[in-house]
This record gives structure tokens, C-alpha cells and sequence, in this order.
């Protein structure tokens, strides 16, 4: 299987399936020197545990993660970092009854198209457990970018039809609710638009917001290798995400020339925009203001209503999915969306260090 890797200079790789021994990932490219410990790594990764409220699947993982490689009296060597998660509370007999049977919303049937066979004890590679290295690379990704003042902060913007309004963002109130919205009073409502669609036996989807402050200008490509294009591969392969959109995204189209151009301005010799419709990116480079990506999340696939399906003999049939899912996917995502920007920025950055004679002649 090709494709689980990420990046060209900080460069990643997972590895590893829902209900084998454990997952895991490769860092490589990480520059020596960065302060880094187990500790730093679990903070990010306790924001995606299982089990934190009734909105999240009730599998008991502590996901602790060890350091194999790649750290020497608590910093990086610049060799490869390997991060191991152990799994501890599989329980694959909740999967026997769909080993024949194709799961709607899932990748059961294109996976076991390509290649054959497919593991089906918690959907296997394609499990959202994978995720568990992205974190944890984004983690050290995020210190990285800290070491340059650069900040990375994502939160839910929406649960079904509960947003918050942009006027209503109270960065202080995400970390004081289990769905990590910027407001308690919509998170609440949101609450309970959850718990009736749980009481139903089913699920719903939401909206990621995450922001980049104090980037510096000319990140990115101006063809092929654009923030924005890098940004929207990075977020979108994160499975339950089906739609990315910079700044005004969809409500560009609705706009005109003279509303969505962002107007420039000077001060005390540095160069600003009057307003950031365009999400902190131009011609595919960052422009030196707050980066604004939003990520469309799907409702769970995984819900315990009786649903139509074939089996793998093309059979129609039934199929009831057993097992312990979350009711809505985008509160543990939260930090996934933020973990892979900060690594799209990282590798970026560490790109971006030979675009210029002037940059080598300062290292050199």
C-alpha cells in the first residue's frame, strides 16, 4: 500500500490498524535541536482520546505514546522519530457480524475492490484510529512552529445547523465544553441536537475552523505546490472530511471584484490588507496574514440503524453496525484538522529556506 506518506523536508509517516497492536509514525526531516518529550506529545493527543464525554465512542484508550527514536536527553537529533500507541481496548468481535458484509459511508467495499481482502475489525488501515500518528506528528510539528512565534488554532465552527457567528468566537470558552466550540451557549444547544439524533440511533457532521497567525509572507508555490492546493490535500485526507475552503470559500463566488479584493495598506513600512477575504493566501503563498481554513465534516457512518447494503457475493441484505462509535466525529477531529496544517506549515517553512540566495547566505 503506497500513500501514507506526507511532506518533502518534514516528512511523515503512519503506520498501523485499528485493532492490531498498535499505531504509530515516522517523523523525518525534523530539525535538531527542538525541545521535545513524551508529555508535549500527549497533550495533543488527550484531545483526541476516546471516552472524554457522551458524545464520543466509549472504546477506553489511554493512548500514551512512547518515543522510540529520534530524541537524546529531551531534544530532536535530526535522525527519524518513531511514536508508538499502543491498543489496549479492541474488541474485534463487535466486527464479526459485518466480515461479509459491505458498511454504508465506509470504505469496505472500494477497499476490498483494490486489494482483495480487506480488515475488517474496526475498518483496519482506514479506521479513524489512524489519525493517532497525525497527531502525534503534529504535535512536534506545532512546537517547531512555536520556536518562530507561529500559531495553530482550530475549533468547531458548527454541529449540524448550530455555527457560531464570527462576532460570537470566544476563543477562551473552547476549551470549557466536550464539543470545542468558541461559545457554550451554541455548544450547548449543539448538545442537545447531538443527544436527539443519539436517542434516534443516529449521527451528524459539522464545521473545523482553523487558524494560522504570524506567518511569514511567501509560503508556498505559485503553481502546483500552492499552500492553498497542499492545505486542502492534507485536510481532506483525513476521512470523514469532504470539503476545504481558504478565507470566503464558497461565498467568493457570490461576491464582486471590488468587495473581494482585499485592499492593501501601509504602515510604519510594513505592508497589510485592509480586509482578508482571500484567508491569508495569494497566487498560492501565504501573505502575511491570519491564515482561515474550514473543513467540512460528514456525520458518522458508523450508526446503529438498520440500513441497506450487499454482501460479498452481491447479495442484498441488512446490516445493523454494532460496536462503540461516536455520534459525531468533528470534537476529536478538531485537533486533527490543526495537527495537519501544522505540519503542512512546517514542511513548508523548511522548504521555503531555499527560495532564495540571500536565505542560504545566512546559513552558509
Amino acid at each position: 500500500m503506497s500513500g501514507s506518506s506526507f511532506g518533502k523536508i518534514f516528512r511523515i509517516t503512519t503506520w498501523g490498524e485499528s485493532h492490531g497492536p498498535g499505531i504509530g509514525v515516522v517523523i523525518d526531516g525534523c530539525p535538531a535541536g527542538l525541545a521535545l518529550c513524551e508529555e508535549q506529545i500527549q497533550k495533543f493527543l488527550d484531545r483526541r482520546r476516546p471516552g472524554q464525554s457522551k458524545f464520543t465512542t466509549r472504546r477506553n484508550e489511554a493512548d500514551s505514546v512512547e518515543i522510540l527514536s529520534g530524541v537524546f536527553e529531551g531534544k530532536t537529533t535530526g535522525t527519524p522519530i518513531s511514536l508508538l500507541v499502543r491498543n489496549q481496548d479492541q474488541r474485534s468481535r463487535d466486527y464479526g457480524n459485518i466480515a461479509e458484509l459491505f458498511r454504508p459511508g465506509h470504505a469496505d467495499y472500494p477497499f476490498t475492490e483494490k486489494y482483495g481482502f480487506r480488515d475488517y475489525r474496526g475498518g483496519g488501515r482506514s479506521s479513524g484510529r489512524e489519525t493517532i500518528g497525525r497527531v502525534a506528528a503534529g504535535a512536534i510539528a506545532s512546537l517547531l512552529l512555536s520556536e518562530l512565534g507561529i500559531t495553530v488554532r482550530a475549533y468547531t465552527k458548527a454541529i449540524g445547523p448550530y455555527a457560531v457567528n464570527d462576532e460570537d468566537i470566544h476563543y477562551s470558552e473552547i476549551e470549557e465544553n466536550s464539543l470545542y466550540m468558541p461559545n457554550n451557549t451554541t455548544a450547548e444547544q449543539a448538545g442537545e441536537y447531538i443527544a436527539s439524533l443519539m436517542a434516534d440511533r443516529d449521527s451528524c457532521g459539522g464545521i473545523i475552523e482553523c487558524t494560522a497567525d504570524h506567518l511569514p509572507v511567501g509560503l508556498g508555490e505559485p503553481v502546483f505546490d500552492k499552500l492553498d492546493a497542499l492545505l486542502a490535500q492534507a485536510v481532506m485526507s483525513i476521512g470523514a472530511v469532504k470539503g476545504v475552503e481558504i478565507g470566503d470559500g464558497f461565498k467568493a463566488p457570490l461576491s464582486s471584484g471590488s468587495r473581494n479584493n482585499d485592499a492593501f495598506y501601509s504602515e510604519n513600512g510594513q505592508i497589510f490588507k485592509k480586509t482578508n477575504h482571500s484567508g491569508g493566501t495569494l497566487g498560492g503563498m501565504s501573505d502575511g496574514s491570519r491564515l482561515i481554513l474550514r473543513a467540512a465534516v460528514k456525520p458518522t457512518s458508523s450508526i446503529a440503524r438498520t440500513q441497506h447494503t450487499v454482501n460479498i457475493s452481491g447479495e442484498n441484505t441488512e446490516i445493523k453496525v454494532l460496536g462503540r462509535h461516536d455520534p459525531v466525529i468533528v470534537p476529536r477531529a478538531v485537533v486533527v484538522v490543526e495537527s495537519m496544517t501544522a505540519i503542512t506549515l512546517a514542511d513548508l517553512l523548511l522548504q521555503n529556506m531555499t527560495a532564495r540566495m540571500d536565505y542560504l547566505k545566512k546559513i552558509y
